[in-house]
């Protein structure tokens, strides 16, 4: 019998098939989910901001993006994945704030998007799907047995990439 397992803000879960991974409320974060297919672990990260910005000390894990995800490819391995055969797919990245014919401040967002797949690229691991940007928020549902992810908006529909 497969379980959900849910992924809170700066936390990381690792699991293998038949269960899924799931997080709500996605805004400016990025649900990160790495996958081994031959294995069928499955991993997701929730990462709030792109880099530590001088509390080297407070890192909860998934917190950010530069210590999350070398922290979720470690977990992957020692539950039996194969790190050449990791693949990525991510959600969120959203501007949440953005006031009418005003220019997002911070881009934490954008940012957050943009540090992921520095960091991807530069481990090697190619990211297959992306559902980033805009100003709405997301939910994502990640299925280890077939590598899929749901995408969930309130306004703007789901859709599996």
């Amino acid at each position: 019998m497969s379980a959900i397992i849910n992924v809170g803000m700066a936390e990381i879960k690792i699991t293998v098939s038949p269960h899924r991974l799931v997080s709500t409320g996605l805004g400016s974060c990025i649900g990160l989910c790495l996958y081994d297919p031959v294995s069928k672990v499955g991993g997701m990260a929730h990462i709030v901001l792109p880099a530590l910005t001088g509390f080297a000390g407070l890192d909860q894990g998934g917190k950010y993006a530069v210590t999350a995800i070398p922290l979720l490819v470690e977990n992957m391995l020692k539950f039996g994945a194969n790190r050449y055969r990791i693949t990525a797919k991510m959600a969120g990245g959203a501007e949440m704030f953005i006031f009418q014919g005003e220019e997002p401040i911070l881009k934490i967002g954008e940012r957050n998007a943009e540090t992921v797949k520095e960091i991807l690229d530069d481990a090697g691991i190619p990211l297959l799907a992306a559902e980033v940007g805009g100003n709405f928020g997301r939910t994502i549902l990640f299925d280890t047995e077939t590598g899929e992810l749901l995408v969930k908006t309130v306004n703007y529909g789901e859709r599996i990439i």
